[in-house]
C-alpha cells in the first residue's frame, strides 16, 4: 500500500493528456481547479494509513493474502458489503464531496464476476486475465477509474445504427496481439486522477452490436487517450486569491470526457470481446453495486450538510426554535433512510458463481431511487434554515477591506460571541454543497449517477415479486 503523498506524486508523474479550460495540464494535483479533487481521492489513501481506520479501510486480498486498500477489494461476504457502505459514508462525511473511488471499486467487482460467467459459457480465459490485472492494481495500490457511459449520439438508435459509430466506443481494428478501439466515455468520475482506466459497455447489446461488446483496461497515460476536464458551478472561485469563498477549503470532485482515439489494447488487457449477451449483465451488476454505494457516500455528504446546518442555526441563534429542530430531525430521518436502504442491499446480498458477493439488486435500486429525491429535500431544508444570506453574502475578502471591512464584520455577525467570519464560512460550506461545486455530486449526480430514476424504476418493476403479491391478495379476499 502507498501513502497519501506517494499517491499524489504518482499522478503528478503520469504522462497523460489532460485539458482544463483549453489548456493542457501536466501536474493535476498542483492545478488550482483540479487539486481539490486530487486531494479528496488522496484522502482514501490517508485514511488507510491510520491505525484506528485500518479495519474499515483495508482488507485481506483473497488473491494474494496481502493487506490491501478496501477500495481494491473483491467482496467475499455480507460483512464486506456492509463495511464498504460504512467506509463510503465515512469518506463522504470527511470530504463532503465525491471522492471518486466508488465507481472503480464497483467496476472491479462487476468485471471480476462477469468474466467468470463468460468463461463458463464460451471457454475463454478472461477471468484469469482479470485476476492478473487485479493483482497488478492491488500490489501497486493503483486507482482504476470506471469508464462506462458512452456519448450515445441519437438515443433512439442502437450502437450499430448510429451515423457516427464513434458515439459508442467500439473496435475498429483487430490485430494478432490485441485490438484498436475508438470512441469516448463521458462523466468519468476521477478519470484525471486515475492510474488505470477500465472500460465497459454502457448498455445491453445485440448480435449486430458485436464490435461494441468490448471491456478492457489501459493505463491512463496510454497513447491516444485524451481527457477533457468538466466544468462545475463556481469552480473558478478556486482561482481567486486566498480562495476563502469556495466553501469546502480542502476537497472537491471531478468528472471528465475521456476520448479514445485509435487506442491499442493488448490481448492480456481485454476482458470481453464480442460476447454481446453478457454486456447487459455486466451493466446491471455494476449498476446494482454502484446504486447501493450511493447509500454510503451521499449519506456521508448528508452528514456533513446536517452538521453545517446545525452549526448555522447555533451561530444565528435559531437552534432552539421548534421548527428548526423539526427540520433538522427531518434531515436526519431522510439521511438515515438512505443509509438503511444501502445496508438492506448489503445484508440481503448473495454469492456470485465466482465466489464473490453482490448486493440485492431490488434493494439497491430502491435505495438509489430514494437518492434521486432525498438529497434535494435535505438541501432545501438546509437552505431554509440558513436563510437568504446564503446567496447574497459578501465575499469573505470584504471583511479585510480597509474601507468596507468594518461594515461586513458588523452586519454579518450572528449572535453575541460569534464573529462574522465564522458565520460566513459555514454559509459558504452550505452554499458549496447545495449550489456550488459540491452540488455536482450531491444533487445532479444523485439523479443521474449509476443510472437515472427511470433506470431504477425499470429494474424495480422487473425484480419485484408482483405475482406473489397478487397471489397473497387473491387468497386474502377469497378469489
Amino acid at each position: 500500500m502507498i501513502s497519501r503523498d506517494q499517491y499524489i506524486e504518482s499522478i503528478n508523474k503520469l504522462d497523460h493528456r489532460v485539458f482544463i479550460q483549453g489548456e493542457q495540464v501536466d501536474r493535476i494535483a498542483d492545478h488550482p481547479i483540479s487539486a481539490p479533487a486530487a486531494m479528496a481521492l488522496a484522502e482514501t489513501y490517508a485514511q488507510a494509513e491510520k491505525e484506528d481506520q485500518k479495519a474499515l479501510y483495508t482488507a485481506k486480498s483473497h488473491l494474494t493474502g496481502e493487506t490491501i486498500n478496501r477500495f481494491l477489494h473483491i467482496q467475499q461476504n455480507v460483512e464486506d458489503l456492509i463495511a464498504k457502505i460504512d467506509m463510503l459514508r465515512d469518506m463522504g462525511k470527511k470530504t463532503a464531496c465525491c471522492f471518486q473511488r466508488c465507481a472503480g471499486l464497483d467496476c472491479v467487482n462487476a468485471v471480476y464476476s462477469v468474466t467468470h460467467d463468460i468463461d463458463r459459457q464460451y471457454g475463454t480465459t478472461y477471468h484469469e486475465r482479470f485476476k492478473d490485472f487485479l493483482i497488478h492494481l492491488q500490489q501497486n495500490d493503483y486507482f482504476p477509474a470506471a469508464c462506462m457511459t458512452d456519448a450515445k449520439g441519437d438515443r433512439s438508435l442502437s450502437p450499430s445504427q448510429q451515423a457516427d459509430k464513434d458515439q459508442f466506443l467500439h473496435i475498429v481494428e483487430e490485430r494478432p496481439n490485441g485490438v484498436v478501439v475508438r470512441g469516448a466515455k463521458l462523466h468519468i468520475t476521477g478519470g484525471v486522477n486515475a492510474h488505470e482506466l477500465i472500460v465497459m459497455p454502457t448498455r445491453a447489446l445485440t448480435e449486430k452490436d458485436t464490435e461494441f461488446a468490448i471491456a478492457f483496461a489501459v493505463p491512463a497515460d496510454t497513447e491516444g487517450v485524451t481527457m477533457i476536464y468538466g466544468r462545475q458551478p463556481s469552480d473558478s472561485r478556486r482561482l481567486e486569491k486566498g480562495k476563502p469563498d469556495i466553501g469546502n477549503l480542502h476537497f472537491g470532485g471531478c468528472e471528465a470526457l475521456v476520448v479514445f482515439e485509435n487506442v491499442f489494447v493488448p490481448t492480456e488487457r481485454i476482458f470481453m470481446k464480442g460476447e454481446y449477451p453478457f454486456a447487459g449483465k455486466l451493466v446491471e451488476l455494476f449498476a446494482a453495486n454502484h446504486r447501493a454505494s450511493y447509500g454510503g457516500c451521499k449519506v456521508g455528504v448528508g452528514d456533513a450538510l446536517i452538521g453545517a446546518t446545525s452549526l448555522i442555526a447555533e451561530v444565528q441563534g435559531t437552534e432552539k426554535a421548534s421548527h428548526v429542530k423539526d427540520k433538522i430531525a427531518e434531515m436526519v430521518h431522510l439521511n438515515e433512510t438512505l443509509y438503511a436502504g444501502a445496508i438492506t442491499a448489503a445484508v440481503k446480498g448473495s454469492p456470485n458463481p465466482c465466489g464473490s458477493y453482490s448486493v440485492s439488486h431490488l434493494a439497491a435500486n430502491s435505495c438509489k431511487l430514494n437518492i434521486t429525491r432525498f438529497p434535494f429535500e435535505i438541501s432545501r431544508l438546509a437552505q431554509d434554515i440558513a436563510g437568504g444570506l446564503l446567496v447574497t453574502l459578501p465575499s469573505l475578502e470584504d471583511q479585510e477591506h480597509a474601507e468596507i471591512g468594518a461594515y461586513v464584520r458588523k452586519y454579518m455577525t450572528g449572535k453575541e460571541g460569534v464573529d462574522s467570519q465564522t458565520r460566513m464560512r459555514v454559509l459558504r460550506l452550505i452554499e458549496n454543497i447545495t449550489l456550488g461545486t459540491g452540488a455536482v455530486s450531491y444533487l445532479t449526480e444523485s439523479i443521474h449517477g449509476a443510472g437515472s430514476p427511470q433506470a431504477q424504476k425499470i429494474m424495480i418493476t422487473r425484480l419485484a415479486d408482483i405475482e406473489g403479491a397478487k397471489a397473497a391478495a387473491r387468497k386474502l379476499c377469497g378469489i
